[in-house]
């Protein structure tokens, strides 16, 4: 890891000791206003197993009760423990820092505080100041702050702790009270430099690694928690942007919160400030205390630290060698229970505090001196309130619409491609179907065109699906406390899809529309715009529900190429209705392609008395078409005699109806057909909320 080792950070200075002594100095007006409400988070044999794979195969499949086994009383032989027996506290005003090596159950244990497994997997206690802490109470008092920064890249970093504040903030606090909490964390955070830098991704540069990590911190924050959880928060950092992200915790510890990390392999400086330590392997403690306490430890167990070695550095180093032998890391934890029950006076890890509060009254009291800033307590306990969102249904739908529009605007290279595609796309059917005659060719033209413009409107409404694989982990980071409705997300997310929906259906329509010479003049030409609008918003209502089922970007465009080729085969266009077999027929009517394709054609060809081929002009096609036109005019007239009306070469022989009945496209109208395609678009968003609401509890089981 990049920030470890003690001589790497030795190397940092100047800004960095600055800044040290700023947070310092802010740090000691924070103690002068008084000591903060106490608690501690205590967690008493905590167990956490799964099942093993059975397989390649049986691996890949899904199993209801893989993960369930808290209730057994011994385990299956084809188990895994990544928690056996895990007991400690956290107290607020110092760094819990949970170490180990990769697989040794760092994560899974903060997991397990920060209530991301279901409780009937997790066996063993977790508690606040004594009293039980899971579900709402839990969410509402607590930040888990991931290890991968999840933001909006074209964002700034103020607008990005604005947003955040905006959605966790109560509304009962004025704009300006909310600016204010923004600005004091940008300070706390030490980001004012860069407070209106974007965040940046791959091709747009914006803040650095470390100021990156920092604004994901503040954005969790920036309610106040009394609990705060962090996975690996130094993990890709250099060892100064480690150090200064470490210092920032220990400021937001000392304000009065518990502060539970994971780390893997800290510096030395990072070492000395951090307050507590538990070391895991292989689920199991290897060691609970101090910082200090691991030199003492180690030359107990008869593995003494050297005086230049970095504590950390040799302890994990020691526990991964001890994983490599037969015997494993088990006599280091049957030593570390040994010398807790023998060291309890040497750094207190085995006194339990008692608070003088109950958990309630030392909420109220938190709130009463500003923390949790999003819950609305009044100042007396029986009155204290802690609501599951913030604000209201519409506020959140506004704040959603505005960052996502904020985002998406600051990027229009990517609505360029889009509009770039639909117009080559309809210059390209413009020209090949240019000034379509009347005639039994101009309509088999005709069904040509509107069936390849029908379906491309779906086709280039899979450039929606990244936009929720992307956006997934914010969304699941965001909702897991109760940020915003899920609601309130998809209602957000389908307004700012929109408008760009409508500008594309007006280009491909005037790219088209006149160019191949559909008829019906403004009102058919509106009626085509809006057929078009109605396969965009339904085709982007399609893959975004998909987007949130099929979990990756490549796997989702085969998934959706697939489908929509199996919708256009079932349309109509290349197999009549009244030809497909009945097993097959439940297809044509889930078609997203059937109803445009259906709509266009009776907005074409609905004048009974437009006519598509006349006398001689019905033989195209036919061996009869290839003779002298004399030889046509005989067989026309014999026909028109065994009819018993006379036929010449102006007879309309073809209609718009009879094209409509040889399509089989009798059985909507055109307006039923566009109000079942726009019904598409709100049918497979409703299908996206519920896809989010029983798919994204983001909890293990």
């Amino acid at each position: 890891m990049s920030n470890s080792g003690h001589i790497a950070v030795d190397v940092a200075g100047g800004a960095n000791d600055e800044a040290e002594r700023e947070r310092e100095r802010e740090l000691e007006l924070l103690v002068s206003a008084g000591p903060p409400v106490p608690y501690t988070l205590s967690f008493t044999d905590l167990s956490y197993r799964v099942r093993q794979g059975r397989g390649a195969l049986m691996g890949c499949l899904p199993s209801r009760a893989s993960n369930r086994l808290a209730s057994t009383d011994a385990p299956p032989a084809n188990t895994k423990a990544l928690l056996d027996g895990i007991s400690g506290e956290a107290r607020e005003g110092e760094l819990f820092a949970v170490m180990g090596a990769s697989g040794s159950g760092k994560s899974t244990l903060v997991d397990a505080l920060a209530g991301r497994i279901a409780r009937d997997s997790l066996r063993g206690h977790v508690t606040l100041n004594g009293e039980p802490l899971h579900g709402s109470r839990l969410r509402a008092i607590s930040a888990y702050v991931m290890q991968d920064d999840l933001l909006y890249p074209m964002l700034t970093v103020r607008e990005t702790l604005l947003f955040a504040a905006e959605l966790r903030l109560s509304r009962a606090l004025s704009p300006s009270a909310k600016r204010e909490r923004v600005d004091r964390l940008i300070d706390q955070l030490g980001l004012s430099r860069a407070a209106d830098t974007i965040i940046g991704d791959e091709g747009h540069r914006g803040v650095s690694g470390g100021e990156r990590r920092r604004v994901s911190i503040g954005t969790d924050i920036i309610h106040d928690p009394i609990l705060l959880f962090l996975d690996e928060p130094t993990s890709g950092l250099d060892s100064a942007s480690a150090f200064m992200v470490v210092q920032v915790l220990r400021t937001i510890a000392r304000s009065g919160s518990v502060v539970v990390m994971t780390i893997h392999q800290p510096s030395a400086r990072i070492l000395g400030i951090l307050g507590r330590l538990l070391l895991l392997s292989r689920g199991r403690t290897v060691y609970a205390g101090t910082p200090a306490g691991l030199k003492p430890f180690f030359a107990e167990f008869g593995a003494p630290i050297p005086d230049n070695e970095n504590p950390a550095e040799f302890a994990l180093d020691t526990i991964r060698e001890r994983e490599a032998q037969p015997q494993g890391t088990g006599p280091l934890a049957d030593f570390n229970a040994r010398w807790q029950a023998t060291h309890k006076a040497m750094d207190g890890t085995n006194d339990k505090r008692v608070s003088p509060m109950t958990l309630e009254y030392a909420i109220a009291e938190s709130v009463a001196r500003g923390k949790l800033v999003a819950g609305s307590g009044t100042g007396t306990v029986s009155e204290l309130q802690m609501p599951t969102y913030a604000n209201p249904m519409a506020v959140e739908v506004w704040v959603l619409i505005k960052r996502a529009f904020t985002n998406t605007r600051r990027m229009p290279e990517l609505f360029g491609m889009r509009l770039g595609t639909i117009m080559v796309t309809g210059l390209i059917l413009a020209t090949i179907f240019l000034r379509l005659d009347d005639t039994p060719k101009g309509v088999q033209e005709r069904l040509g065109f509107f069936a390849m413009g029908m379906s491309t409107m779906f086709y280039v409404c899979a450039d929606a699906l990244p936009v929720f694989v992307q956006e997934r982990h914010i969304y699941l980071r965001e909702t897991a406390h109760n940020a915003y409705r899920r609601a309130s997300y998809v209602l957000a997310n389908a307004v700012v899809s929109f408008p760009p929906l409508v500008a594309l259906s007006l280009a491909f329509a005037v790219t088209t529309f006149f160019a191949v010479g559909l008829a019906g003049g403004a009102s058919s030409f509106l009626y085509f715009a809006l057929i078009i609008l109605a396969s965009l918003w339904a085709g982007s209502g399609f893959v975004t529900f998909l987007s949130a089922v099929v979990p990756h970007v490549m796997l989702g465009y085969t998934v959706v190429v697939a489908i929509l080729a199996y919708f256009l085969l079932f349309s109509g266009f290349f197999i009549n209705r009244d030809r497909i077999p009945d097993y097959w027929i439940w297809f044509h009517y889930i078609s997203l392609v059937k109803y445009p394709y259906q709509a266009v054609l009776q907005n074409e060809f609905g004048d009974a008395n437009r006519c598509f081929a006349r006398g001689t002009q019905m033989f195209d096609g036919t061996p009869i078409g290839g003779m002298p036109e004399a030889m046509k005019m005989k067989v026309l007239g014999a026909i028109g005699n065994a009819l018993g009306t006379r036929m010449t070469s102006q007879t309309c022989v073809l209609t718009g109806a009879d094209v409509l009945a040889q399509q089989a496209v009798t059985d909507l109208g055109k307006w039923m057909c566009l109000l079942v395609t726009a019904g598409f678009g709100f049918f497979f968003r409703a299908l996206f909320y519920v896809v989010l609401l029983v798919g994204s509890k983001n909890k293990r089981k």
